[in-house]
């Protein structure tokens, strides 16, 4: 394999740990941690860009 393709597997998996934990924190709902998981950077991305001290805090 090769180092491109091992730091995309990092960041689909990194992404993902964002969006369950920010999901779990939010909703204390396994259904959501898991579709919220499956989305993992379109969530994370909306939820930093819609929250209150988000990106532009």
């Amino acid at each position: 394999m090769s180092k491109a393709s091992d730091g995309a597997k990092a960041g689909i998996g990194l992404g993902s740990a964002i969006a369950v934990a920010i999901s779990w924190s939010l909703h204390k709902s396994v259904v959501w941690a898991t579709i919220h998981g499956v989305l993992s950077w379109v969530y994370v991305l909306y939820y930093v860009f819609t929250r209150p001290g988000g990106i532009f805090a």
